[in-house]
This record gives structure tokens, sequence and C-alpha cells, in this order.
């Protein structure tokens, strides 16, 4: 045999870094890539759908996820809420004050609010934290064999893992959606008030006399299938996550990016769709 002869360049043959794919070929492997994520998360959300119809029911884990993903979300949720609400509020009002427009602050906001901020940012903003603890827990379970273990024992992990933490974020996302939208027309408030003179008895008869029924249904309809998206995204990446703690950060980066671009894609979607319902009038 015969050592490797350097090239021209001064650089082994054998160090040479290996050709990339053909950009299509990258492509092509991105897209079936995510049609199989697609595949593998439809037939875990189906399992756990029928699994919600055999006992026992899991009540006590349904309420411990409420707990941990709903109500230790409340301190991010208030903070998202109150600052955007008043960054909204000065940028608005600066914005009308240049037209003598100022009495239509709150009208503007209290739609803009209701209808898009409070459901669609504490959807991002929780649902990160809480898709990122869900895949880092069931990921954890799964690099370390628990989820095996839980087959062995003849139990059902789409029900002992998936469908309590899907209930919890069902039943906890709509109330943290309606908690944002009156922290954020009350960071509002506070600051057309102090820097606009805006009285605050006015600023709020203004906003709700805009918002309808369809403006706060359209928006808070909107929340369950947010939460539905956080918990079902989370959870599928923590089951498929594999090579010890390393792949638990990967799974839960992917958990978290995959939940915000989900939430952003359905909101378009379900925007069109309520406009056409609750017709803006």
């Amino acid at each position: 045999m015969t050592a490797d002869r350097p090239s021209l360049t001064g650089h082994s043959p054998s160090l040479m870094p290996p050709p990339q794919p053909p950009a299509t070929t990258r492509i092509w492997e991105t897209f079936t890539d995510f049609v199989e994520h697609l595949g593998q998360l439809g037939q875990m959300t189906w399992g756990a759908v029928r699994a919600t119809f055999r006992r026992p029911l899991e009540l006590s884990s349904t309420i411990y996820q409420m707990e941990a993903l709903g109500t230790r979300s409340l301190g991010i949720a208030s903070v998202t809420a109150l600052f955007v609400g008043m960054v909204m509020a000065v940028q608005f009002g600066f914005g009308l004050q240049k037209f003598g427009g100022m009495e239509y602050t709150g009208r503007v906001i209290g739609i803009s609010f209701s209808r898009e901020l409070a459901p669609t940012l504490t959807a991002i903003v929780v649902g990160g934290r809480i898709g990122a603890g869900i895949a880092a827990e069931v990921g954890s379970m799964a690099v370390t064999e628990q989820i095996d273990a839980i087959r062995a024992l003849g139990a059902d992990p789409l029900k002992k893992l998936v469908l309590p933490r899907l209930a919890a974020c069902l039943i906890v996302m709509p109330v943290l959606g309606a908690f944002a939208l009156v922290l954020g027309f009350l960071g509002a408030m506070l600051v057309c008030s102090a820097q606009f003179g805006i009285p605050s008895g006015f600023f709020l008869a203004t906003a709700l006399e805009s918002v309808t029924f369809g403006d706060f249904f359209s928006g808070m309809l909107k929340t369950p299938v947010f939460g539905a998206i956080i918990a079902l995204v989370g959870c599928h990446f923590g089951l498929i996550t594999r090579g010890g703690t390393e792949g638990v950060g990967h799974a839960t980066t992917r958990a978290v990016v995959a939940t915000s671009i989900a939430i952003l894609i359905s909101d378009f979607f379900l925007t069109k769709l309520f406009i056409l319902i609750f017709p803006q009038k």
C-alpha cells in the first residue's frame, strides 16, 4: 500500500470534505421528512383520540398537567399581554394623534387585541414554554426507556402521556387567552390615561363599544386549536427523541420552532375562516 499523495493544493485527498448532494436532492429529502412527521403526528393524534373513551379516564394526570402547564404560565402570559397592550397604546396613540383621531385609540386596540393579539401572542409565548417542557419531559422518558416500560406493563403511552397533556392544553389556553385580553386592555388603558390624557372610562367605553361578540369569539375560538397544536407537536418530538441528553435538547429546540410556525400558519387560515363566520361590521 502506498500513502496518499498530497494534491497540488497541499491537502491530502482523504481529508477533503465529501461532495454535497444536489439542491433538488436536499429539497426532496426535506419534503419527505416533513411528510413523514405529518404522518406520525396524525397517527399519534388518532391514537390519543381513540384512547379518550377507554378507562381509566386519567383525571388526576389531566389536573396535574393543567396546573403544570397552565397555572405556571400565568406569569409569562401576564407580562406579555400587559406590555404588548402598553406598546400598542403608544404606537396607535402617536399615530392617531397626528391625524386628530385620538378618540379612536380604544376602538382600534379593542378590535385588534380581541381578534388577533391576545390569542396569537399568548399562544406563541406560552406555547414556547409549554412545548419545550412537554418535549423535554417526554423525550427524557423516551431516552431512558420509560416509555418502553409503559408498553411492557400493558399500558398505552398515548393514553398515559399524550392524552392528559392534550386535554390540559385544550382547557387552559382559552383561559390564558381571556386573561391576556383583560390585561392587554388594562395596560393600554393605563398608558392612554397617563401619557395621552384619555380618561380611563372613555377608553374602556369606546373599546367595549367597538368589540362585538363576533370579535371576541373569533379570537377565543382560536385558542383551543393553538392548545392542541402545542400539546401534539411537543409530544410528537418527545416520543421520537433518540440519542441521550443531546437528543433531548435537539427535540426541545425542534418542538419550539415547529410549534411557533404551526401556530402562525394555522392563525392565517383561522383568521380567514372566522372573518367569514363573524364578519366585521
